[in-house]
């Protein structure tokens, strides 16, 4: 039996320096199925515990209200923290990878239809990566 799979602090993307090369960096590459974008980067592993770092955004121009928001970000995070292995298993040794997740749609979406973009777009960023 296999440990739960979990979402703990060192996996999220805090920094500022990191968000910053993440967003303004020429490294990074972008994707998108709706309702969400995922913006990642692929970079050495230079003293991180952890191969991936996830940043989610839910934009206030997007979903008004703060319930719906939260919901959306709790949806994002349920979906990476089952689906993480798809991608950690495909990383080479000695790589990162920085996903932020952002958020598209003007509605709530369905957890069932967040998972599957989630797992859509974790797929497609693991087989660009082994390359």
């Amino acid at each position: 039996m296999t440990a739960p799979a979990r979402f703990q602090k060192q996996e999220r993307i805090v920094s500022q320096k990191l968000i910053e090369e993440l967003f303004g960096g020429g490294q990074s590459q972008s994707m998108a199925a709706f309702p969400l974008r995922a913006v990642y980067m692929q970079q050495e592993r230079q003293d991180r515990s952890e191969p991936v770092k996830v940043l989610i955004s839910v934009p206030k121009k997007r979903l008004h209200h703060a319930v719906d928001r939260n919901r959306a970000k709790r949806q994002i995070r349920e979906a990476y923290r089952l689906q993480k292995q798809l991608l950690i298993e495909k990383i080479p040794e000695g790589q990162a990878i920085d996903i932020a997740f952002i958020w598209l749609s003007d509605l709530p979406c369905t957890t069932a239809d967040i998972s599957d973009k989630v797992r859509s777009l974790l797929g497609r960023i693991a087989k660009k990566v082994v390359v």
